[in-house]
Formats: C-alpha cells, sequence, structure tokens
C-alpha cells in the first residue's frame, strides 16, 4: 500500500495543507495538495502545492524566490489535513505571501473589525510575475 492512499483526499483529490515555519512555529500560509504534488514534496524536500485557480502544480517561490525547504510532513489524527514544518527562503525574515508579508495570516480580530497587523517586506509587484 502507497502511504499516499491513507490521506483522505476530498472529491477533486486535494487535501488542505498548513505550512508551519520550523524554528518559530509561525503558521505562514493554507494551501492545497494533490498527490502529485505531495510525491513532489516528499522527493524533493521542497513545497508543492496545487493551484486551483491555475489548475496546476505550483512550485512555492517559482516566480518569488521565497522557496519553503520542507523539514517534516505531518498528517492530522483524522488523516485530512497535511501539516508541513518548513524554513521559509529567499529573504529575512522568509516572506510566505503574495501581498510580500512573512505570513498570510496577517489580519487580526480587534473589536468587531479586521485589522492588519504585520508590515509588507517587499512589494509583492517585484516578487511575482
Amino acid at each position: 500500500m502507497n502511504w499516499l492512499d491513507d490521506i483522505k483526499w476530498d472529491a477533486q483529490g486535494l487535501v488542505p495543507v498548513i505550512a508551519q515555519e520550523a524554528g518559530s512555529g509561525d503558521v505562514l500560509m493554507f494551501a492545497w495538495m494533490n498527490r502529485a504534488a505531495l510525491q513532489a514534496t516528499a522527493d524533493s524536500g521542497r513545497a508543492v502545492y496545487y493551484s486551483r485557480s491555475r489548475a496546476k502544480l505550483w512550485f512555492k517561490g517559482e516566480e518569488s524566490g521565497h522557496v519553503q525547504t520542507v523539514h517534516e510532513i505531518r498528517i492530522d489524527c483524522d488523516q485530512d489535513v497535511i501539516l508541513l514544518k518548513v524554513s521559509q527562503l529567499g529573504h529575512l525574515p522568509g516572506i510566505a505571501c503574495h501581498t510580500g508579508r512573512h505570513s498570510c495570516f496577517f489580519n487580526v480580530y480587534v473589536d468587531g473589525v479586521w485589522q492588519v497587523r504585520d508590515p509588507v517586506l517587499k512589494d509583492p509587484k517585484s516578487m511575482c510575475k
């Protein structure tokens, strides 16, 4: 039996993935993987996701240079969510978000509104095509 068969893939053949910075424990981003993306991640040691909007594999950092090196691949107790422990490369501190921030989770709910809490570290127009 293949280890990928243990995962509970959704109806589209995808599984949600959380990328967590290995050193700080910061949650960097949420994405999706299909079987090919997860296998490529395991084989290469580099985060490979599945882009639902482009319907293709997305090698993290292929345009921005902000690559994620994978230290561990974990699965939750229900076997329907993947956790990647990663090092975010390409800028210090590492940029995981397409907005040029360290983490995609930069908005904080405070008193009925969302407030931006994390600074832009790099102009997003300079990162992606």
